[in-house]
């Protein structure tokens, strides 16, 4: 799961789809999948716990596994 390396401001892309989204707030909120289609670039702004990472999208910055970015 946290197998692949990443740094701040990497460009990455959506490689499977996530069955949600989990916004990077303080007071995190899930979100439903489709505000990221499938292949969208985003940057990195944070590393997380437990292989997750913070990254910014055109619709929002959400908590996403690394398994579902490269």
């Amino acid at each position: 799961m946290a197998d692949k390396q990443f740094t701040v401001g990497d460009r990455v892309c959506i490689t499977t789809q996530p069955p949600y989204l989990k916004t990077a707030d303080p007071m995190p909120m899930l979100r439903p999948p489709d505000l990221v289609t499938l292949g969208e670039e985003g940057i990195i702004v944070e590393q997380k716990l437990g292989g997750y990472w913070a990254v910014r999208f055109e619709r929002g910055t959400f908590l996403i596994d690394s398994r579902y970015i490269e």
